[in-house]
């Protein structure tokens, strides 16, 4: 037996003021209501109601049932409504799990454009760069679209975008500017160590000949295993390094850094964001999901012919 739903039946059949009436009130067969009251009325081992041919009416217990009843109904009818809030309504907090890089120069440009449209919103990022994020602790995490997740997790690009070669103005003012992928043996090259990975050759692919590969041994001046390190460090006017295309877009655009070795790149990229479950998401996490992609994609497209194109999903 359904014990809520004979509660819901019990409280209709007494403020309709009969079975037909709350049957007709609740869209069910008069049979069903009578049977529902009568399988309440045995499990609690007492009569509720005193049913004659002109009147029905509460019996002492029946009324010392009602009057707890309306409370506990009540109370599920507002829990009810403000788990549902939680999907409806842009407020409350989003906890957004993502590693440095992204943190840094995707998603913190994001919070005061997003705050303008939904200022009930609380952003709540967690910055940690782990091989295997807690995408279940978490309502949205940003991550490389390389990291292994479990098939019940709901996955959502967000770019798709390659590694290039740059430098400072000043750098290339100095040191002049790499023709071929050979040049790069007699310039001051910036690596990233992967963690746990000896440095190797790089891969350089021309996606204008068939993705014609060439493995390249360069000399590093600065090894690091942190993006943001790198990048300042060319910023800087240190040497050339590969970054992510998503990353360079305001550096490009203000000059700050240039391009070199154009059309070759490091490798293709995508940047995802994983979700526990589409299930009842809440109407926060959407908005920020969609605001987060629209302008990701849009920011990079200012690059023209030097980003790949977007993905719709």
């Amino acid at each position: 037996m359904d014990r809520l739903q004979s509660m819901r039946v019990f409280q209709q059949v007494v403020d309709e003021g009969g079975f037909a009436a709350a049957a007709r009130k609740l869209d069910l067969a008069p049979a069903v209501v009578t049977r529902l009251i009568g399988d309440l009325e045995e499990h609690l081992g007492v009569r509720l109601l005193q049913r004659t041919t002109r009147r029905l009416s509460l019996t002492p217990a029946g009324e010392a049932y009602l009057a707890r009843l309306r409370g506990i109904l009540g109370d599920i009818d507002e829990a009810r409504s403000a788990a549902q809030a939680h999907t409806r309504e842009m407020t409350g907090t989003l906890r957004i799990l993502a590693p440095p890089v992204a943190a840094t120069h995707m998603l913190a440009p994001l919070v005061a454009g997003f705050r303008r449209l939904h200022p009930g919103v609380t952003l709540e990022f967690h910055v940690d760069d782990s091989p295997d994020p807690a995408v279940e602790d978490y309502d949205l995490t940003v991550l490389s679209g390389a990291v292994p997740l479990d098939a019940n997790v709901i996955v959502r690009t967000i770019i798709l975008s390659q590694a290039v070669f740059c430098a400072s103005p000043d750098y290339l003012q100095r040191h002049g500017a790499p023709a071929t992928p050979q040049d790069l043996h007699r310039h001051q090259c910036l690596r990233l160590r992967t963690p746990g990975m000896r440095l190797r050759p790089m891969t350089l692919i021309d996606p204008t000949r068939d993705d014609l590969t060439l493995e390249v041994d360069m000399p590093a001046v600065l090894i690091a295993n942190h993006t943001d390190t790198l990048l300042r460090a060319t910023v800087e006017g240190a040497g050339i390094s590969s970054q992510p295309v998503d990353l360079l877009v305001p550096l490009l655009t203000t000059g700050r850094l240039q391009r070199v070795l154009s059309p070759w790149i490091t490798a293709r990229l995508s940047l995802v964001a994983a979700l526990p479950s589409r299930k009842f998401m809440p109407a926060r996490t959407r908005a920020f999901l969609d605001y987060m992609i629209e302008h990701t994609r849009k920011t990079v497209a200012d690059l023209g012919a030097d980003a790949p194109p977007a993905v719709t999903t």
